[in-house]
């Protein structure tokens, strides 16, 4: 039986080669390992319980140690591949190398290995470079801080050095030293002779340090000129651009942000945030008043903190951009809010509510007379679509609705908004002691935001409005504990606050590229379940491809957990109770599913993912049996 497991080695060298990998093959070539070694090894490899490279078995039983495997390294390294090399050392799997060659081969422009590894998380850079530095016995360079032979750049386009990778630092005798993000690319390697019709000393560094060099020396080069960048429409344009972009990426929001050597510029997408330009940090000061003239923020004000908002149109899109200036060590970073005008208002049957959620948040929440209903979750949770969703479903010709906001994000026909303006001296405050004055059906409050907010929503409710407002705490019951710490009445707040719907925005998985996979042991105990509590459902994730930017994950669904207080729970916050006890009332009486419950019930759908389950989801208690939540939800 065990000789079933060793390896065939009188098969061809290409054949041996592949399954053994080259570092491997390289040892056993070279005498520093037998067949017997390996052979050994490999039974080894097959009986452990959690999967390990080959080459860290032979290392632990002591067959071969790091600098005989950096001696083949290094005298075969024009014959490996970074890909292949990570693999064999157990920095990424296998699997990872396929989707980064797949990746590779989908795009039109090509970019190497290494920067879509790096640029998918798959390994950090440093890691990379200490690899290629350490094994291979490259010199890891930080050119930022050397002296450089300006004369160099002169014999092509910063372009070409941007784009390729590579920037020359000095000669070495009859060679020039070259810097190279990926040192074992043969094309740019080849390039770089070519281009100084001489040998290069290879040497690696890092792609920050290659971008801040060219900027550095684009810089030097224009001190007596004004550099293209830096005129009126070259600035207006960058800014268009980044819009445009961000727009197109259907980005949620924009962040320009100064650093020590660069202005860069990353896009909130799903909730992720993604990497996206970096600019000279010498236009930061243009970019930034740019933005604020569109704003009609104070360009003077440099040391202050601002706010304020564009009506931005460029062809067919239209979007509303609240704007944010915040005051950091290295400027003033911005950061743009987009509200894409032209997305229609999601219909309460398409938030996503589970079936049996959804029959009695309409019935006993938005149908009910009055009370107050609270949509609560963080910042960036998807709360104001959801109030806009259950204004739009009770706009009536009947109803008088009132709102007052900070800021109004989209006008609705037939309901009277009030968008607060401080510089006017609209304030929240006095806009909600005249709203009741309004002869109001139904009141939305943007945000409680203090005492007085909460207490002019509950004291509405209590003469027989309906309100609706938004709040931001954990899950459910966190809000009714923190409107308890706003020393609002106990009375009032278990007498009129009649649904709490909290919510959480988790990445859908890309419908391109999903494919069904079975949950681990590790995942089953991260989710708190022990066997068999997950049966009965289907499980997806996304292999990334090219209309999903490689993530996996296209658009973002809710998560919600809705909470119908009874009996028992307003006695129970009267008794002013703790947030366990609280907690425990809501599951075992109201039928509360917490939002991490959710959370599985959608991943077992193939929705989403257990993975973005366990990143986005509060876990305060253990979840119940798929086939409890299942019979809850009424899916």
């Amino acid at each position: 039986m065990g000789m079933r497991m060793d390896l065939n080695f009188n098969k061809t060298k290409d054949t041996t080669k592949e399954k053994l990998g080259r570092i491997i093959s390289y040892l056993l070539k070279e005498k520093h390992l037998s067949k017997e070694n390996i052979n050994y090894a490999i039974r080894i490899q097959k009986k452990l319980a959690l999967p390990k490279p080959l080459l860290d078995v032979l290392k632990e039983l002591e067959y071969v140690n790091d600098d005989k495997i950096n001696h083949v390294i290094k005298a075969n390294r024009a014959n490996l591949k970074i890909g292949t090399l990570l693999v064999e050392l157990g920095l990424i799997a296998h699997e990872d190398l396929d989707d980064a060659l797949r990746i590779q081969d989908e795009e039109k422009r090509r970019r190497k290995i290494g920067d879509i590894l790096i640029d998918n998380r798959v390994i950090d850079e440093k890691k990379m470079i200490e690899l290629l530095s350490l094994q291979m016995g490259f010199p890891f360079l930080k050119p930022e801080s050397m002296e450089l032979d300006h004369n160099l750049f002169k014999s092509v386009s910063y372009k070409l050095f941007k784009q390729n990778k590579f920037i020359p630092i000095k000669k070495v005798g009859e060679k020039i030293l070259v810097a190279f993000i990926d040192p074992l690319y043969k094309p740019t390697i080849e390039l770089a002779k070519k281009i100084f019709k001489k040998d290069v000393v290879i040497a690696i560094t890092k792609r920050d340090s290659i971008d801040y060099v060219i900027q550095k020396m684009i810089k030097e080069e224009s001190k007596d000129k004004k550099h293209l960048t830096e005129d009126d429409d070259s600035i207006i344009g960058i800014v268009n651009t980044i819009i445009m972009n961000a727009i197109k990426d259907k980005a949620s929001d924009i962040h320009i942000e100064p650093m020590v050597d660069r202005l860069r510029v990353r896009f909130r997408i799903d909730g992720i945030m993604h990497h996206i330009e970096d600019y000279s940090h010498d236009m930061m000061p243009m970019i930034v008043n740019r933005i604020k003239i569109l704003t009609g923020l104070d360009i003077a004000k440099k040391r202050r903190h601002q706010d304020g908002r564009i009506n931005f149109q460029s062809g067919g899109y239209k979007v509303d951009i609240r704007v944010s200036t915040y005051v950091t060590v290295h400027g003033e970073k911005i950061t743009l809010k987009i509200i894409n005008k032209m997305d229609s208002l999601l219909k309460v049957k398409e938030l996503g509510l589970a079936p049996r959620m959804y029959d009695d948040f309409i019935t006993k929440a938005i149908n009910a007379p009055s009370g107050v209903t609270i949509v609560t979750g963080p910042t960036g949770s998807g709360k104001t679509s959801t109030v806009y969703s259950c204004i739009d479903y009770l706009n009536s010709p009947e109803k008088n609705i009132i709102t007052v906001e900070d800021p109004v994000e989209y006008v609705i026909e037939g309901v009277a908004q009030c968008s607060i303006d401080e510089k006017v001296n609209l304030i929240f405050e006095e806009t909600l002691r005249h709203i009741v004055r309004q002869d109001p059906d139904i009141i939305v409050i943007g945000e409680i935001r203090d005492f007085f907010s909460a207490d002019i929503a509950v004291q509405a409710a209590l003469i027989g409005h309906k309100v609706l407002s938004t709040f931001n705490t954990e899950d459910s019951i966190g809000a009714l504990i923190r409107l308890i710490n706003m020393k609002v009445e106990l009375f009032l707040i278990a007498s009129t606050i009649n649904c709490v719907l909290a919510q959480r925005l988790l990445r859908r998985i890309c419908p391109n590229c999903k494919q069904q996979f079975t949950p681990e042991a590790r995942e089953m105990k991260l989710l708190g379940y022990q066997g068999g509590e997950l049966s009965g459902g289907t499980f997806y994730q996304g292999k990334g491809c090219s209309s999903c930017r490689h993530t996996g994950y296209s658009g973002r669904m809710a998560v919600h957990e809705l909470l119908l207080p009874d009996e028992k729970l307003r006695d129970a916050v009267l008794e002013n109770s703790t947030t366990r006890i609280l907690r425990e009332i809501s599951i075992s009486s109201t039928g509360l599913v917490t939002l991490f419950e959710n959370g599985i019930y959608k991943a077992s759908k193939g929705i989403t993912t257990i993975e973005e389950v366990l990143r986005c989801l509060p876990r305060i208690m253990p979840p119940r049996p798929l086939s409890e939540i299942k019979r809850l939800l009424g899916g």
